[in-house]
This record gives structure tokens, C-alpha cells and sequence, in this order.
């Protein structure tokens, strides 16, 4: 195989899921005993623990997903009675199924190339192995706003 030399999509024609490539787990660890609480700076010991998948960039060579597994700790703020989790925001959003990496790739696709939603959707699977429907691409881009021409009008000032 040379460079440029076409190379098919092993999982082309596949309509099974439990067909698909199956992918690579990784852990990482936001486990900690103490963390301060964010409201009040208080040290509070760890309440629980808890568990988080997250859909990362796939690797090339293996031709398969990746995933990370996170296991985070728990806390409670006895000052505040306000329960928190482990700061994860080095790796995703609140709340999201894909790391920062995915998403910044994601959005790079389509607003600097100028791709689609579904060619990035496709983009992303082909090449990093990692799905993300089109609707949560676009949804990214319309909560990182619209890329705002500057205004090439020069100012003029107007004197007393």
C-alpha cells in the first residue's frame, strides 16, 4: 500500500451493529479522597464514586473505536450540603458522551473546511472511528455561535 493508493471501508455494507468493529477501552482516573468544594473552598472527603464513558478519536492503525472509561469520585460539602463531582472538564463538557477532542474536530470540519453535517458525521467515522450523528454536530455549532466576519469598514471619527 502506497501513498494515495485507495483503500476500501471494512465496515462498508455493514447494517448490524453487533457487526461493527469492537472498540478500545482505556481508564482514566478523577478518583480522589479530598477535593475543595467549589462553592465555599471547603476540603471534603469523597462521597462515592462514579462512572463516565466517553467516545475519544480512534486510533488509524487499529481501524476500530475508542472509548475512555472514567472513574470519578463523589463529594459532599457538609458546609454548603451540596454534593459536587470531580472536576472533568480537561476531558469533556458536562454532560457529554465525547471528549473536547472529538468536538473540536468536529467543528473544525465544518466551519473552517466547510463541510456538511453529514460529510463531517462520515469524516469522523472513516477516518477516526468515532460516530457522532449529524444533528449533534450541529447542534455543537450552533451553541459555539456563528463565525462573525470582522467589519473591513474603517472607522471615521467625528471631532468636536
Amino acid at each position: 500500500m502506497g501513498p494515495g493508493e485507495y483503500v476500501s471501508d471494512c465496515t462498508e455494507g455493514i447494517t448490524c451493529i453487533d457487526e461493527l468493529p469492537t472498540p478500545i477501552f482505556s481508564r482514566r482516573l478523577r478518583n480522589y479522597r479530598r477535593r475543595p468544594c467549589p462553592r465555599c473552598g471547603r476540603s471534603c472527603f469523597r462521597h462515592g464514586r462514579g462512572r463516565r464513558t466517553l467516545h475519544e478519536l480512534g486510533f488509524p492503525l487499529d481501524d476500530r473505536p475508542h472509548c475512555l472509561q472514567v472513574v470519578y469520585s463523589k463529594h459532599y460539602c457538609a458546609a454548603c450540603r451540596a454534593y459536587f463531582n470531580a472536576d472533568m472538564a480537561d476531558l469533556a463538557p458536562p454532560g457529554s458522551h465525547y471528549t473536547n477532542r472529538v468536538i473540536c474536530l468536529a467543528t473544525r470540519l465544518v466551519v473552517e473546511d466547510g463541510l456538511p453535517y453529514r460529510a463531517a458525521s462520515w469524516h469522523l467515522w472513516r477516518d477516526h472511528r468515532v460516530f457522532v450523528p449529524f444533528p449533534t454536530i450541529q447542534n455543537w455549532i450552533e451553541a459555539a455561535g456563528k463565525k462573525v466576519r470582522p467589519n473591513l469598514r474603517p472607522t471615521t471619527s467625528i471631532g468636536p
